[in-house]
């Protein structure tokens, strides 16, 4: 056999990795590595600050987010993802921002009072006037809804939907009422055969108690991640270490609100986790099976 063909079979063996393994995919052609860089750039000194811990254009790469891409964001927040993403995907693109389905906040009590319940049923409009000031004149389309309200016509229309740092609450919460469920059969709802999901996670390690990693501290396990999103019907393609922090070491009375960008705690605690950094995070990519 051709030496050559034989060591591009060897190099095709070599890139089909088992789901043990980590993988980089290296998915985006030099043209949009190079849009992502650009959009990344070109927003503020204080969003940029947090790259060195989150690595945003490497983790798009790695989940193969393209311009013209369909993508669901669960749980933007202020938006530190919005802002990439808008620009990036295009005016070809579309955003969608999903939050919690409303019965799930006053299980947080304290915070959830009426008037922020309220603020949560207008999210969804604010989210797409926002998103035309994120997005600029060339952005994505941007929406939003709960994971109780996204719409039928979503159906198979998705490539990819993303959990960034989103998935402990859900995960807390589950058994209250399903909500992680919901989130989980309405994710795979929406994507098309073969559309992906990207998992940004705080992760305790597997060797701590499984108590500490229930979601209310902010943590979860990788091996809760991957069986978790495996019944749910999807495939793990692979991981990658881009946002692991080993200095992150969690104990019994710890959370990752401790961390910065949060900082919770004394002045003296805020020093010592000042030095630790952003949460140790899990990347993880699953694709939907059929």
């Amino acid at each position: 056999m051709n030496k050559l063909l034989v060591l591009g079979a060897a190099l095709l063996l070599q890139s089909c990795t088992t789901a043990d393994e980590k993988i980089a995919t290296n998915s985006l052609d030099e043209t949009d590595k190079q849009k992502l860089v650009a959009v990344t750039q070109s927003l503020p000194a204080e969003h940029k600050a947090r790259y060195a811990a989150r690595h945003p254009v490497e983790t798009l790469e790695f989940f193969g987010i393209k311009p013209g891409d369909t993508v669901v964001e669960a749980l933007p927040g202020e938006g530190w993802y919005s802002k990439i993403l808008l620009p990036y995907l295009g005016d070809d693109g579309r955003l969608i921002a999903v939050d919690y389905s409303l019965p799930m906040w006053p299980e947080f009590g304290g915070f959830a009072t009426p008037e922020f319940i309220a603020k949560r049923k207008a999210w969804p409009a604010q989210f797409a006037i926002d998103a035309k000031t994120w997005g600029g004149a060339n952005g994505a389309k941007g929406e939003a809804y709960t994971f109780a309200d996204m719409p039928a016509e979503l159906t198979g229309k998705v490539d990819a939907v993303l959990f960034i740092r989103a998935l402990h609450n859900l995960a807390r919460f589950d058994a209250k009422g399903n909500y992680l469920k919901q989130a989980l059969a309405e994710t795979r709802r929406v994507l098309k055969p073969g559309g992906v999901v990207g998992i940004v996670q705080h992760a305790m390690a597997e060797n701590k108690p499984d108590a500490w990693a229930d979601g209310s501290r902010g943590y979860l396990k990788r091996s809760y991640l991957i069986s978790t999103m495996t019944a749910a019907g999807f495939e793990f393609v692979g991981e990658s270490d881009i946002n692991k922090n080993p200095k992150d070491d969690p104990q019994a009375d710890d959370n990752v609100w401790r961390l910065p960008p949060s900082l919770s705690g004394t002045e003296e605690q805020k020093a010592k986790n000042a030095a630790i950094g952003e949460s140790n995070r899990v990347t993880l990519l699953f694709r939907k099976k059929e």
